[in-house]
Order: C-alpha cells, then sequence, then structure tokens
C-alpha cells in the first residue's frame, strides 16, 4: 500500500506528525512543575496566546553557565542552535561561539540584541537581568517587514532565560518564551509554523548550550586539577 494511493492516510499521519512537533515545541525537557510556576518576565505577556517551555540539566555551575548565557545575540555569541539550521534558514549568520567572549560579558538592562542583520529591525530589549540566575528578553519587532508599523497589527514576545544550582555542580536551565500576537489570522500563522519549528529550535539552544557549558567546565577542572603537580615539579 502506498501513502500516494491513500491521500486520507497520509494527511492523517502528516497531521499526527504536526501535532506530536506542536507538543514538543511547547514542552520539551521541562516538566509539569517548571511549565507551572511563575518566571521572571511572565507579567510582560500577562495573557500569552503562544508559548513554550523548555528545560535541560547542565553538568556545570551557574557561574559557568552563566557567561555563555549573557553573550548570546547575533554576532555576538549566537543562539547555539544547529549549525545546519542556521545555513539553511539564516545565511547570515555567524556560527554560534565556542569560547567565552569578554567583550559580551558586561550585559545591562535596556540593551538591544539584535536578531538577525540590522536592516530587517529585528531585535529582543533586556527587560530583566539578574548576574548568575535569569535573563528576560522583549520584543514587538519580530514580524514581517511588510506588516511592521501597519494598524491593528502587534506582537508582544518575551524570552526568559532562568538558571538554578542543582546539587553542588550542576544547572536546571529552563528557557520560556510567550508571545500575544493580532489580529487572529496572523497569530494562526505563527502557530502553525513557529510552535512546531520551536522543537527544533528551542531543543538546539538547549543542548548547544549544554555541550559547551560542560566542555569549558570539563577543561578548567582539569587544568586545577593538574597545576598542583606542574607546581610541585618546578624547581
Amino acid at each position: 500500500m502506498s501513502f500516494r494511493r491513500v491521500p486520507g492516510l497520509t494527511a492523517l499521519v502528516l497531521l499526527a506528525a504536526w501535532l506530536a512537533m506542536y507538543r514538543l515545541g511547547r514542552t520539551w525537557g521541562s516538566t509539569r512543575d517548571e511549565r507551572r510556576r511563575v518566571l521572571p518576565g511572565d507579567d510582560l505577556v500577562a495573557n500569552p496566546l503562544m508559548g513554550g517551555d523548555h528545560a535541560i540539566t547542565i553538568g556545570a555551575s551557574p557561574d559557568e553557565v552563566w557567561p555563555w548565557l549573557v553573550q548570546v545575540g547575533w554576532h555576538r555569541g549566537g543562539w547555539y542552535t544547529y549549525r545546519w539550521v542556521d545555513s539553511l534558514l539564516f545565511p547570515q549568520n555567524r556560527a554560534s561561539a565556542e569560547r567565552i567572549l569578554p567583550e559580551y560579558q558586561e550585559l545591562q538592562k535596556g540593551a538591544r540584541i539584535l536578531d538577525g542583520p540590522p536592516q530587517l529591525g529585528c531585535y529582543f530589549v533586556v527587560e530583566n537581568l539578574e548576574a548568575g540566575r535569569h535573563m528576560v528578553l522583549h520584543s514587538t519587532t519580530h514580524l514581517p517587514p511588510q506588516l511592521m508599523n501597519r494598524p491593528g497589527v502587534a506582537m508582544s514576545w518575551t524570552w526568559a532565560f532562568v538558571i538554578e544550582p542543582v546539587g553542588v555542580s550542576s544547572t536546571r536551565f529552563q528557557f520560556r518564551w510567550r508571545a500575544t500576537i493580532r489580529p487572529f489570522w496572523l497569530r494562526v500563522v505563527y502557530q502553525a509554523l513557529v510552535m512546531p519549528a520551536d522543537f527544533v529550535m528551542g531543543r538546539s539552544m538547549c543542548l548547544g548550550l549544554k555541550r559547551r557549558a560542560e566542555e569549558a567546565a570539563r577543561l578548567r577542572h582539569d587544568a586545577t586539577k593538574s597545576s598542583p603537580s606542574v607546581s610541585a615539579g618546578m624547581p
């Protein structure tokens, strides 16, 4: 039996795949309690029409994770998403950083973080920031250029990044996004496209942050362990 001969079955499979991606785009990695709790930035979009929570445990302390988090952004540290995704969808993006960038460590509330080439006018504003704990980004600019400043068209979009210690040397990272969009038809388009895509993008951001922070922490710890023996062998 071929799917081509059973259009209804093909449509059913595609719908099931979309629903699974939609669900994962809202919840990947997060627990029910994490999705229910109040986080910094929730008040900026008090009644979201769209949103999701992703989370992951990172084998590095919050102090080791934070420098990677605070440098995110276009042509800063990047977003730590899959390189093949960036190359396919955002060819002007640089590869995400593989090291801590000192020039981007002093982030302040009110700063703008670009999310694409400047001419697109897409950016986040840092609305809430507590070093080593959380960062909240807010945007009203993530709209198609032809719809910007048109009557009746508006968006309010937040990204909240929260890190908390787990045990002695691990971190729980939670990424929450919330959005409200109008008019209705535009919200439907965003829900159909962005929600499933967020499974790929949100998941890859979490995994990319985890890999970088854990690798850097491991190298730093190995260097610390080896330094006493190096010093002991010096004249």
